[in-house]
């Protein structure tokens, strides 16, 4: 993956750069403040340079408000099928649901202090290069606290299967996780389709199945 990071913090910044190239993936820029993220992934993108996530902090300087989320923001309007992963302190879903609207790339929010292996962040951070969408599970609690509408008819363990979707997992990680086949948990995700109007051959259907979980409102 190609990648740009902005974080003011630097021991955060610098941690994330050696993370990730550690793992083969190549930093474009590493930046601190917003509007050096917003010239470094325009001056990237404009140059022929590619870039497949931007990591972003929520609160960072020059307002130490939401310049950060601000940003990528921008971005997304812009380049509306690059990959955005939010890292923040802050559990606020209405940060996540400004990304969860229309079409576009892929989308993570993750909280700092819950990202406990660096095996599970990798692996987000492919989800959303590839187009998918990750949610902290606290996060996705709060958005999707209010649902009802199309979620109504779907069982208990349907639901549950939706909320693991809802973090990136795949099947196999959603069998692994809850102790059911991967035979059942198919038939699951195949139900969840079914009860959302997903047809099959349906374009983005899983991307699509968590949109739902995440934005469907009383």
């Amino acid at each position: 993956m190609k990648i740009v990071v902005a974080d003011d913090s630097a021991l955060l910044r610098e941690g994330l750069v050696g993370l990730v190239e550690r793992q083969g993936h190549e930093i474009i820029e590493a930046v601190d403040d917003a509007p050096s993220l917003v010239r470094a992934v325009k001056k990237a993108l404009g140059s022929g340079q590619e870039i497949d996530v931007v990591i972003a902090d929520v609160r960072m300087p020059p307002g130490m408000g939401t310049d950060g989320l601000d940003a990528a923001a921008e971005i997304r309007e812009e380049y509306p099928d690059l990959g955005i992963m939010i890292l923040s302190q802050y559990v606020a879903p209405a940060y996540a649901s400004r990304f969860l609207t229309g079409a576009g790339g892929g989308f993570g929010y993750l909280l700092k202090d819950r990202v406990a292996k660096v095996g599970d962040f990798l692996r987000s951070l492919s989800v959303v290069s590839s187009g998918g969408i990750v949610i902290d599970p606290e996060v996705a609690s709060q958005l999707a606290r209010a649902r009802s509408g199309p979620l109504d008819s779907l069982t208990d363990r349907e639901r549950e299967v939706l909320a693991l979707m809802a973090e990136g997992l795949s099947n196999s990680q959603i069998s692994s996780q809850l102790f059911l086949s991967a035979g059942a948990v198919s038939k699951y995700v195949a139900s969840v389709f079914l009860k959302l109007g997903l047809q099959v051959g349906e374009e983005n259907r899983r991307v699509r199945a968590v949109l739902t979980y995440l934005t469907a409102k009383k």
